[in-house]
């Protein structure tokens, strides 16, 4: 069956060799990314491949996002170096790459809109990538929202990653997170705040139609159903401050129902009881098959691993291949 992969992370290399330039120290996330061959090797990317059959891979950025990496002027020609070089791979590479997605300069609003209309219209992007926090400020600050509006113009998706780093401290008394608690129980949140935002900042209202694919299956949220669900229901009844009851009036929807409008990958790590779980609760047309990969302890290991979760759901081939491969070529319009 074919399996085109929505959310896996590779490094051109005139991107990779600024990168090393711009940051050469960056830590956390710069130890990770600096010592995964297959982020910047492509003999290595294909050699992986082949091991999978009919697999392709639609190509975007790994973390950390760019803004972290570099000033505004620097971010922006990281950004050109990052979507020219995708671009150029997809070209060179259509029947291993059908598509890729577009990195942007986030701390420079002007500058990501510019960026944005340049990969969609001239470089073919299928959408761009943000992260789920912008140098900590959220994704619904006022400058960030014409993003939002431009991408729903376009009928493209948005990619979104988790953005977290052991700066942000496990517990107030504490300076920094402990045992990479950051990464592990610490992105799934960012996610899951991120979608929050978006739901109570009202942008699916505003624009009924706007695509974002979240990054490991909704982060927590499938699993939280019952507090997401009739919790947030009670939006308000627990703050004295701020009166969260009259916001709740003013959405179309419970917000059970808009966090239910993202799409999810299933880039679990070959977790079979996530994968169900977050299967039940987006539904079978907005869950795409995603791998992470090459950030797995072996080469090949997520792909593998996830497609055998995949193929262990108790449902039909037809739906089967609507998330291996369906799902993604009608949203990317491929």
């Amino acid at each position: 069956m074919r399996k085109l992969d929505a959310f896996n992370h590779f490094f051109p290399e005139r991107y990779f060799e600024r990168m090393m330039a711009v940051a050469p120290s960056h830590k956390d996330m710069g130890k990770r990314i600096r010592n995964v061959r297959g982020l910047h090797d492509l003999s290595e990317r294909f050699h992986v491949m082949d091991q999978y059959g009919d697999y392709q891979q639609i190509l975007s950025l790994p973390s950390p996002p760019i803004e972290v990496l570099a000033p505004p002027r620097e971010a922006r020609e990281l950004a050109t170096l990052a979507n020219e070089g995708l671009a150029d791979l997809v070209r060179r590479h259509p029947d291993r790459f059908p598509g890729f997605v577009a990195s942007l300069p986030m701390a420079d609003p002007d500058a990501t809109l510019a960026e944005a209309h340049r990969a969609i219209t001239e470089l073919g992007a299928c959408g761009v990538q943000i992260f789920t926090n912008v140098n900590g400020a959220p994704l619904t600050a006022p400058e960030y929202l014409p993003l939002f509006d431009l991408m729903a113009e376009f009928d493209r998706p948005l990619w979104m990653h988790p953005a977290r780093g052991a700066d942000v401290a496990d517990y107030r008394t504490e300076s920094k997170s402990l045992f990479e608690i950051w990464w592990t129980l610490g992105w799934p949140y960012e996610t899951s705040v991120a979608m929050a935002r978006i739901v109570f900042a009202g942008l699916f209202d505003k624009h009924p139609n706007l695509k974002i694919i979240t990054h490991h299956m909704g982060g927590m949220i499938p699993y939280f159903e019952g507090r997401v669900g009739h919790g947030w229901d009670q939006l308000g009844t627990r703050t004295s401050d701020v009166d969260y009851a009259q916001l709740l009036t003013t959405l179309k929807h419970r917000p059970i129902d808009y966090l239910r409008m993202f799409y999810a990958d299933t880039a679990l790590f070959g977790a079979a009881a996530g994968t169900a779980c977050g299967l039940s609760f987006f539904g079978v047309d907005r869950v795409l098959f995603a791998s992470d990969t090459p950030f797995e302890p072996s080469p090949g290991l997520y792909i593998r691993e996830t497609i055998e979760a995949i193929d262990r759901l108790p449902i039909d081939e037809a739906a089967r291949a609507r998330i291996y491969s369906g799902n993604t070529r009608a949203l990317l319009k491929l």
